[in-house]
């Protein structure tokens, strides 16, 4: 069977709702109608009126903690439970042991979501005060983007050389997505919280120690 006929359906696409059939042969919609009568004899028809039928969703920040944090979460597991909730594409962030700031790390990774993933996916690969080279080789039709933190985040991806940042911004032709932060301001914000309640600080004093 490489036919489905989902019927009757309540399809959410291009800023309206219709009832309508959606027909799927092999990996791609064939057609999208009212009533459609004529499909293969072998096809499985889903009877879904009453149910909205929706385009995959795309999940552009996701952490799946593949490689180094299996023991949270995988690609495998993350990608399945997407799956799930109507997520289809995703793209992963660098935050990973070790951190995806070079091609060799990228091509593990890609190589990983080959074998597991249950969607469509990409990676970010991120920014550092010191691998612009790797960051000038990134192919753009795989990558997704460029990932930059201006505040502190794991190991060593801070981005606060303003000398490097430009010549990041000026010198790849790649998307780049920021995480729009002052380092100087977390570090003062989370100076204060530590001279009043030491390591042990509540987890909801996060945002304000990460913001103005």
């Amino acid at each position: 069977m490489n036919s489905i006929l989902v019927k009757n359906a309540k399809v959410v696409n291009e800023g309206k709702t219709e009832v309508l059939d959606v027909l799927i042969k092999g990996e791609l919609i064939s057609n999208i109608k009212k009533n459609i009568k004529e499909y293969p004899t072998d096809t499985l028809v889903i009877d879904a009126d009453g149910k909205y039928l929706l385009p995959g969703i795309i999940d552009d920040q996701v952490h799946f903690r593949e490689p180094g944090l299996t023991h949270k979460a995988t690609i495998a597991s993350e990608s399945r439970a997407a799956v799930a909730g109507g997520i289809t594409s995703f793209i992963e962030m660098p935050n990973t042991i070790p951190q995806a700031t070079t091609q060799e790390i990228l091509e593990e990774k890609f190589k990983t979501a080959s074998q597991s993933s249950y969607a469509n996916y990409s990676f970010m690969i991120g920014g550092t005060n010191d691998n612009l080279e790797e960051l000038l080789k990134t192919d753009p039709k795989n990558v997704a983007a460029i990932k930059l933190f201006l505040g502190s985040s794991t190991g060593n991806m801070l981005v606060d050389d303003e000398e490097v940042l430009e010549k990041i911004v000026s010198s790849t032709k790649m998307l780049i997505a920021v995480h729009c932060e002052d380092e100087a301001t977390v570090k003062n914000n989370l100076d204060k919280q530590k001279s009043i309640y030491g390591d042990d600080i509540p987890i909801e004093l996060h945002p304000v120690i990460r913001s103005e």
